[in-house]
């Protein structure tokens, strides 16, 4: 029997489910902005880790449990919220673009285990890949002009983001090089 085949999967399939856990916990690290619609939250450093220490596909995986369990009614999502109607709200298009940038963030990171190379990746494709889904949703749904979308949902939250990226970049590499020593 080959067991390096059945420890891939094992370490694996328990890097994406402990993935898919500090997603669930970081969305309750949040706190509102007086001035933003959305709520300043740890899920997108954590959304960021997950892509920088799985695969692509590992990441679509985890990204998509994620949004399943928020929709299943477990209150997963940013202030505890859960149900489809989160989904399918003003603040749906951030959940959906989730499922999108994080995975090409995954597949962008490349093979390079470089911290300042995360961080690019990060800062020039998924956050705005993020920001854009949350747009499309706001202007939607709360019948905004872009202007006031991006005044609400993006321009307060480009500062944190960028160091939640950098954190999630310096995270990262620094357990990749770890599970590289395992090996």
């Amino acid at each position: 029997m080959d067991h390096s085949l059945t420890l891939y999967d094992v370490r694996s399939m328990t890097k994406m489910a402990i993935c898919v856990a500090i997603l669930c916990v970081s969305a309750y690290i949040s706190f509102p902005l007086p001035f933003a619609s959305a709520m300043v939250t740890a899920l997108t450093l954590a959304m960021n880790l997950a892509a920088f220490v799985l695969t692509p596909q590992q990441t679509l995986i985890v990204m998509l449990l994620y949004t399943l369990i928020g929709a299943a009614g477990l209150p997963v999502f940013v202030g505890g919220a859960a149900g489809f109607g989160e989904i399918f709200g003003p603040r749906g298009g951030f959940l959906i673009a989730f499922i999108i940038a994080y995975p090409i963030v995954s597949y962008l990171k490349g093979s390079r285990n470089d911290w300042k190379h995360y961080l690019l990746v990060a800062v020039v494709v998924g956050i705005p890949i993020t920001y854009i889904g949350g747009l499309i949703s706001l202007m939607y749904f709360l019948h905004l002009k872009l202007w006031p979308a991006m005044l609400a949902a993006v321009f307060p939250f480009i500062p944190g983001d960028i160091i939640k990226a950098a954190a999630a970049a310096y995270i990262g590499q620094r357990i990749n090089t770890a599970l590289e020593q395992l090996h």
